[in-house]
């Protein structure tokens, strides 16, 4: 490998680590400023918020969700060989295609919030909060196309400054917004006889965090590409490429590239439409009022996912850093290198998955108490209690897509998440149907359709390349090391809630949680001493294990 290519690759995961950084870093945000966000505005109110943003996310899918992914790879490609020229048409290509897309979905969810959040959805008083974010769908729209043509340029920087940016401004607007619109929304309940405007406008007053956020951060990357175009213009003054692209190839070539990633995102993510819509549909015939499944609904978006997404954001991490370096190992043609890369992704996102899902099933009630002190989190805690197994499934086939995708396989995740949603919504509806699981089914059904990726992936897997997930470092060191851990947890919340009260004592519980695991894991040989050595601090946890007699030898 020359030294250039070597330069290059290394370039190319520093870049790409700078996006994992930051989208850890929103990610966390995201779920931490939803638990103030909830004690403001209820479960009632969340689940307007929520149902508006399972309606706001397919209108994303259909306009900007691939455009950032599009973008940069058609721009990086005529870059690579000097055609600037051409990566300007591409650009102001997707442009247009922003404009008229968002544009166009914009005002069809704006106006059309009443109908849908009524006929669809059954739950009219999300429209509030829906008509709120149908300006942010044009906006995200035209943030895509910017960030995709910097990282087709090759900089994640605006993306990923610009990315916590706006979070930063979703999470103050957002709790703003709900408590000022809460105060009104009482008022105009008071004046009209329903107690639900509260909740209501606190939603709306929610998602005008996400706008703002997402403004924001169009206006940062906006003032970077006023200046960057002055750089980028002298480059397309030295393009003596003689390939011209006309607009109609750029708009062919934009939609081909575009569609299946729309597909495959659609499918990935129309899960939680589809949940939404079939649970309140079904809720409804079945007598429930409106405010009772938009509270069940408020719950499960509220407290369960906002809990199971704090790991989850951990493992798109660690699977987006894994592909750059995934396609520059296959093009080497080592298969072993391959297995090898494969296998360490999946071994440390098991190592974060397995003790959080055994820390929500032994202490779901205590921490969601001191998180959402002003809920009743009874039903909360069942549902975390149930659903914890799905926090494994879904990280493992987060990397499992990943790695498919690294090989070049675009097509074998999309057909295998659509098995695995058929099998998904007939599960569901028999479970609300059938068996009267309200709520509950849709938490064991979003096991099923985990479970059901992370088959179908590991066929996958073994067919294209061979490959076998090793089980014992993987999945059975980590499980007994969560199962120690868990029952020191038990026991010392047991004992310091006698006489420290329950927040102090779930505190104690969790810091002597993260010791017990990291003691068991070492101690059982979850984890070798070269990779503690790769760790930040790895030399002073080296250091420490040894002076514990986790590990033994000198450190030197």
């Amino acid at each position: 490998m020359s030294e250039q290519h070597k330069k290059n690759e290394k370039n190319f995961l520093i870049q790409g680590s700078i996006l994992a950084i930051a989208g850890v870093i929103t990610k966390l945000i995201g779920a931490f400023y939803r638990i103030p966000l909830l004690n403001i505005i209820g479960t009632e109110g969340n689940g307007y918020y929520s149902v508006a943003f399972s309606i706001y996310s397919v209108a994303l899918m259909l306009t900007s969700y691939s455009l950032p992914l599009a973008v940069s790879k058609l721009v990086s490609a005529r870059v690579a060989i000097g055609e600037y020229k051409n990566a300007n048409k591409i650009f102001r290509g997707a442009m247009t295609f922003a404009l008229l897309a968002g544009g166009i979905v914009s005002l069809l969810v704006f106006f059309g919030a009443d109908f849908i959040a009524t006929t669809i959805m059954h739950l009219d008083m999300s429209a509030y909060a829906l008509r709120v974010l149908a300006p942010c769908i044009l906006i995200v729209a035209l943030l895509g196309v910017l960030r995709g043509f910097f990282q087709g340029m090759g900089s994640m920087i605006p993306t990923a400054i610009s990315q916590v940016i706006e979070q930063i401004i979703n999470a103050v607007v957002s709790i703003a917004g709900a408590y000022l619109l809460f105060n009104a929304g009482r008022a105009v309940g008071k004046t009209r006889g329903d107690k639900s405007f509260g909740p209501a406008y606190a939603a709306a007053g929610g998602t005008l965090g996400t706008v703002l956020g997402a403004l924001s951060a169009l206006i940062f990357v906006g003032f970077i590409f006023l200046a960057y175009h002055k750089v980028f213009k002298k480059k397309m003054k030295h393009d003596h490429s003689r390939k011209r692209e006309s607009y109609k190839t750029v708009y062919k070539v934009l939609f081909v590239t575009i569609a299946p990633v729309i597909l495959s995102a659609t499918v990935y993510n129309i899960s939680d439409f589809v949940d939404t819509a079939l649970f309140n549909n079904v809720m409804a015939a079945q007598g429930f009022s409106k405010k009772e499944y938009a509270s069940l609904l408020g719950i499960f978006q509220g407290q369960y996912s906002t809990m199971i997404n704090v790991p989850l954001s951990i493992s798109s991490a660690l699977a987006a850093s894994l592909v750059p370096s995934l396609v520059a190992t296959v093009q080497t043609g080592n298969r072993k290198q391959v297995h090898n890369k494969i296998n360490t992704v999946s071994r440390f996102n098991m190592l974060i998955a397995i003790p959080c899902a055994v820390g929500f099933i032994t202490l779901a009630k205590p921490i969601l108490n001191l998180l959402y002190f002003t809920q009743d989190n009874t039903t909360a805690a069942r549902m975390l209690q149930m659903g914890a197994l799905s926090v494994v499934f879904f990280c493992l086939s987060t990397v499992t897509n990943s790695v498919l995708q690294g090989l070049d396989d675009m097509m074998t995740p999309v057909k295998n998440a659509a098995i695995s949603l058929v099998i998904h919504i007939v599960t569901l509806f028999l479970m609300l149907v059938v068996l009267k699981w309200n709520i509950y089914a849709v938490v064991l059904s979003k096991i099923i359709f985990s479970g059901a990726i992370c088959i179908l992936n590991a066929k996958a897997l073994r067919d294209r390349i061979g490959y076998v997930q090793e089980k014992k470092k993987t999945f059975l060191i980590p499980t007994l090391a969560s199962l120690i851990m868990g029952v020191i947890a038990i026991v010392i919340h047991l004992i310091f809630e006698l006489f420290a009260g329950p927040y102090i004592a779930t505190i104690i519980a969790l810091l002597a949680a993260v010791a017990a695991y990291g003691v068991s894991i070492v101690a059982l040989g979850g984890i070798t001493e070269e990779e503690l050595l790769g760790m930040p601090k790895g030399a002073a946890l080296v250091t420490i294990c040894r002076r514990l007699h986790l590990i033994r030898g000198e450190y030197k």
